[in-house]
């Protein structure tokens, strides 16, 4: 593989984070979204020989540096993949500990030829796993006018979707989008109300980003499974750094806490309304400090639960 300079990433939330996890230092965890290792290293200081952690990312690259990082640590299994197919791992055993971070790396952003950044020129792929599926230009190049539009509006929550997608679509037709400084402007160009220190391609470039990657599927897939695999009291800790992420986790820990629909005051315990999680505390949000370090954290919300039956 050709030798590319890895960007540094700066973990958000990182002692919040893994304090909230770990119940147990002797216990089974999984890192969902291993990223540059971060959560993982520091998960991995707080347990004992016993403990276990298996981090899991679709970034090739990740893996890649994870196993160069970690190569000496045998309590931590490291996979290519998504953490929406994290059962097929565990093989039946019950975690002590779940944690994902929704957020895009900085490498990731960093380097042009990942295709994330409308700042940054270079190829139109936006595949967090490159060894599979469609590019965004992929798409871009054969997507119908209506589902661009419905992505942009859907994930992007873009109130201009219909008049970039007409935008794309007419350009595509006179040539090829292949750079992401070129959608970049197609985008901008269609906006017709620039909002003042933000780009107007940013929610449109998020949107395509969520699509192309499933990654609010990977999540719904995740939450429908994690309870099960959770052994009881163990933690479920996500931060999220879009609003549509945020409530799909936080109606998903409201719904498990309220059970089955009961007339009030029935004394009724929880176990027999289908009560299976708990939040621990409330959301948490990056301090001052952290936001002035490191200006990529300033959206994120962490959400905490606890299975308990």
């Amino acid at each position: 593989m050709e030798n590319i300079e890895k960007p540094e990433h700066t973990t958000v939330l990182l002692h919040e984070a893994v304090d909230a996890l770990v119940i147990d230092p002797d216990g089974f965890y999984v890192d969902g979204t291993f990223g540059r290792g971060g959560h993982t290293a520091e998960l991995l200081s707080k347990l004992s020989d016993k403990g276990r952690v298996l981090a899991i990312d679709k970034d090739p690259q990740a893996i890649e540096a994870g196993r160069e990082r970690f190569a000496d640590d045998k309590r931590l299994t490291i996979v290519h993949g998504s953490f929406a197919d994290m059962g097929d791992w565990l093989k039946g055993r019950e975690i002590t500990g779940v944690l994902v971070d929704l957020g895009v790396s900085s490498p990731q952003l960093d380097q042009a030829e990942r295709g994330f950044s409308f700042m940054r020129d270079g190829p139109l792929d936006m595949r967090m796993d490159t060894s599979s599926g469609l590019s965004a230009a992929e798409w871009i190049a054969s997507a119908a006018e209506a589902d661009i539009a419905q992505v942009i509006k859907e994930y992007g929550e873009e109130r201009f979707a219909r008049r970039m997608a007409a935008a794309v679509v007419r350009e595509r037709a006179v040539a090829p989008i292949t750079r992401t400084v070129q959608l970049a402007k197609i985008l901008a160009d269609a906006h017709p109300a620039w909002e003042r220190g933000k780009h107007p391609a940013t929610k449109a470039f998020q949107a395509i980003r969520i699509f192309i990657n499933r990654e609010l599927d990977d999540l719904s897939s995740l939450l429908g499974q994690v309870i099960d695999l959770l052994q009881v009291g163990g933690r479920l800790v996500v931060i999220s750094f879009h609003s549509l992420e945020d409530r799909k986790v936080k109606r998903f820990i409201r719904d498990q806490e309220r059970g089955i629909k009961l007339p009030k005051n029935l004394p009724i315990p929880d176990v027999d309304r289908g009560v299976r999680l708990k939040k621990v505390g409330k959301a948490v949000k990056p301090q001052g400090s952290e936001v002035d370090g490191n200006v990529r954290s300033r959206s994120a919300v962490m959400r905490i639960a606890e299975r308990v039956a």
